[in-house]
């Protein structure tokens, strides 16, 4: 009896065995049949990029891309594409030759209102107005990772939905916009995915290296304008008025003893007021003040509390000095939260496409992203793509005037989110699509 059930746990082992080095023989074929078709589009990938970085378009503004990317998904064939979402949007499908669920990719678009500082062939043509984020990149490589993943269409256990999305950086004042506006307008649904995922060029990371994070990875971002009234004297009997200036100097030395003074010192927050305006003349101080700033934090928790805080020094400042305030606040991206367990099934797809020591995990990162917004919904997972090079010249921050990509990333990219969606499908085959 027992040497029988020996025999029997021996053969189960050599079944698994099989299995597994079955498995893991696909697995190869799959990577080399993606490194291969991305390889091949290498130059594709940097004149799509270049064409978008020369014909930037700002937030809620983005026609001529929007109209570009959707004319390149019908002609790879997707079986749907659908204009129009969230004023700029485009969300399509790829249907595969398998059942399994439906996993999600967005990639954003949108420009920013920068003056490039580049001499590039491939300057931006508009005044003004910039891919100083890096959003060109994404797009190029949204559209490669589609191309790829539609000459595969046979071997996807389900489907994958693409997310090109308008206003990541925000909407202008009065419009709605952004992944809250794509996810109001639908683009989780009909079909909903079960995960999505994306990506971020990071300049400080080097070419050929990508950046990951499990958990809490970017913050919360408010925006706010305060507005300080005082009271208009002559000139010369200032004791007759109330100096809005003066209290608006001091409600901004006060505001910063929030983080130092009024909170736990290891809650990372950045609370800055970026603008200040108020006075027409050197003689007689305004009636009004208006401080601009925003507030950065990586908990729900500490961001009422701090916005609690805020009107709380505001209040006692200004009666201080027997003046009135204004607070207004809006929620601009929430705290980007990478679930773990989409982290850890992605982890091993990333490594084959950079190599271990490539494969970084990162620090929290004071930056937003309203990616954030998605992975309320559904769980969510965006990684860092290194594209700086010293050696290129290549260091500029995001958000700059002289920032720029070395662009061997975006093969890099789309092969890193091809294997990351597909090894996605295939750890999930089994399971049932959410409707």
């Amino acid at each position: 009896m027992q040497s029988s059930r020996s025999f029997l746990a021996l053969q189960i082992v050599a079944i698994l065995t099989m299995i597994a080095c079955s498995a893991a023989i696909a697995d190869e074929k799959r990577d080399a049949q993606i490194a291969k078709a991305t390889e091949a589009l290498r130059e594709k990938l940097v004149a799509t990029r270049r064409d978008v970085h020369e014909h930037p378009e700002l937030s809620n503004r983005e026609e001529r891309t929007s109209q570009l990317v959707a004319e390149r998904l019908r002609a790879l064939g997707f079986d749907e594409v659908k204009t129009g979402i969230a004023k700029h949007g485009v969300v399509a499908l790829v249907k595969g030759g398998k059942p399994g669920p439906v996993v999600a990719y967005r990639a954003d678009m949108d420009a920013l209102p920068i003056t490039e500082s580049n001499n590039v062939p491939y300057k931006s043509h508009s005044p003004g107005v910039m891919h100083a984020c890096g959003h060109d990149a994404h797009t190029a490589i949204g559209l490669g990772v589609a191309e790829v993943l539609s000459k595969m269409r046979d071997q996807i256990p389900g489907s994958v939905k693409f997310l090109f999305q308008p206003a990541e950086e925000g909407a202008p004042a009065g419009e709605e916009g952004g992944a809250v506006f794509m996810i109001k307008e639908g683009a989780l649904e009909n079909p909903k995915p079960a995960a999505i995922f994306a990506m971020h060029v990071s300049p400080g990371l080097s070419v050929g290296t990508i950046g990951y994070r499990s958990g809490p990875a970017q913050c919360s971002i408010d925006t706010f304008t305060i507005t300080i009234r005082g009271k208009v004297p002559f000139a010369g009997t200032p004791e007759a008025g109330v100096d809005s200036i003066v209290v608006a100097a001091q409600c901004v030395t006060a505001l910063q003893t929030i983080k130092s003074r009024r909170l736990n010192s290891f809650q990372p927050i950045v609370l800055t007021i970026g603008s200040v305006h108020g006075g027409k003349g050197p003689f007689n101080t305004p009636e009004e003040v208006k401080l601009d700033g925003c507030l950065r934090t990586f908990s729900e928790d500490i961001r009422k509390q701090t916005l609690k805080l805020i009107r709380e020094t505001l209040t006692g400042t200004t009666e201080a000095y027997g003046a009135k305030f204004d607070f207004e606040n809006r929620s601009v991206t929430a705290v980007v939260v990478n679930n773990p367990d989409l982290v850890a099934g992605a982890l091993p797809a990333l490594r084959r496409t950079v190599g271990e020591t490539n494969l970084v995990e990162m620090p929290k990162w004071m930056g937003g992203e309203d990616f954030s917004y998605y992975g309320q919904i559904v769980p969510g997972f965006l990684f860092r793509l290194g594209v700086g090079n010293k050696t290129k010249g290549i260091t500029s921050d995001i958000h700059t005037p002289t920032f720029n990509i070395d662009e061997d990333s975006l093969s890099i990219g789309v092969k890193a989110m091809s294997m990351v969606l597909l090894d996605y499908l295939h750890q999930h085959a089994g399971a049932v699509p959410p409707r």
